[in-house]
């Protein structure tokens, strides 16, 4: 049945990749971690790291040995990671980070899933751990809301506004009800938005902010307080705890994450907010056209990614099949030189 298609795929992904041999012992470990729940984990700290080399060499060598999947982000600031494995795996992952000097108190949400949502494991040093592009002081004392408080607010129609960290697209997916759109393509222009911000609304304001998991928050925050703001507060633990924790409450739509499943439901069951780009149904499937030259992250229902051949729309398509012949071409006379391209989606 499906299991067993899906069980033969993740066993052919498996012997295909590079990691095979190095984390692996063999088909025995995919086996189980195929027939197991995947585990999820987020976590980020603040707390100052001099000597970044020995922490990625020790955490990786930590999680090659664990055998998890992941990325983990190194900076003197702090960390940002994202890990997957079974629970067992996992809950050794937690024990060793716990144990680091500084990180007994770090705060890991966690998701369940079916899958791996990572393909190798990547441990990297960083200019930041969230990228501001602005020199924050992050030693600085933050405000929080609770999920309880959040939902309180809103219960009793408190005078507050509700805003939204996150980039353009993930705001589209899903968001908390009445949220402001910063209506940013990535985190580096959240300070541009704050100055025209600040124009229009009074500094004393209550401000509720949010974002996945708490961590553009804490930076977010602390950069509007030194921007004149004296009453933000941030949602504590993020759209993944105040879901977890008050389901079916304020949350619409869908929530988009940082790995190949580009898409949470969060447990909640909701109806997805999104329409197809291409035929205008109600869709909330995410995929980067198929021609190399747009790449744009869009949403499009399964039955006009295969009539478009993946691309996001006809006239996509009609460029990409001439640019697939051609490339053909040029492989078979040795001419080929695959394009550089960036990523269309980041923090």
């Amino acid at each position: 049945g499906n299991s067993l298609q899906f069980k033969a795929c993740a066993l052919r992904d498996f012997q295909q990749s590079p990691l095979r041999g190095k984390i692996f012992k063999g088909e025995e470990t995919i086996n189980k971690m195929v027939n197991e729940d995947i585990h999820i984990l987020l976590f980020y700290k603040f707390i100052p790291i001099d000597d970044l080399e020995y922490f990625v060499r020790t955490h990786a060598r930590k999680c090659k040995e664990l055998g998890i999947f992941g990325k983990v982000l190194v900076a003197h600031e702090g960390v940002n990671g994202s890990v997957s494995g079974t629970q067992e795996q996992l809950e050794q992952y937690k024990t060793f980070v716990r144990s680091l000097p500084g990180f007994a108190d770090v705060w890991f949400k966690e998701e369940i899933g079916k899958s791996h949502p990572f393909n190798k494991m990547i441990v990297r040093i960083r200019e930041e751990i969230v990228s501001l592009k602005r020199a924050v002081d992050m030693t600085k004392k933050r405000k929080y809301v609770s999920p309880d408080e959040f939902l309180k607010a809103y219960e009793q129609e408190e005078d507050f506004i509700v805003l939204d960290a996150r980039n353009d697209y993930e705001y589209t997916l899903g968001r908390f009800k009445k949220a402001i759109n910063p209506a940013i393509k990535t985190f580096r222009e959240f300070p541009a938005f704050v100055n025209e911000f600040k124009k229009q609304v009074s500094p004393d304001k209550k401000i509720f902010i949010y974002c996945t998991g708490g961590i553009r928050c804490e930076k977010a925050s602390v950069y509007m307080e030194e921007q004149g703001f004296s009453n933000v507060h941030q949602l504590q633990g993020g759209i993944i705890n105040f879901c977890q924790q008050k389901p079916n409450t304020l949350w619409e739509g869908k929530c988009f994450v940082f790995d190949k499943r580009l898409v949470s439901d969060l447990g909640q069951g909701n109806t997805p907010i999104t329409y197809c780009v291409s035929c205008g149904t109600v869709c909330d499937l995410l995929r980067n056209c198929k021609y190399v030259r747009c790449d744009k992250l869009v949403v499009q229902c399964s039955n006009c990614q295969e009539q478009l051949h993946g691309c996001c729309s006809k006239q996509c398509m009609h460029t990409f099949l001439q640019y697939s012949k051609e490339r053909a071409e040029k492989k078979k006379k040795g001419e080929w030189v695959a394009p550089k391209l960036e990523q269309t989606y980041a923090i």
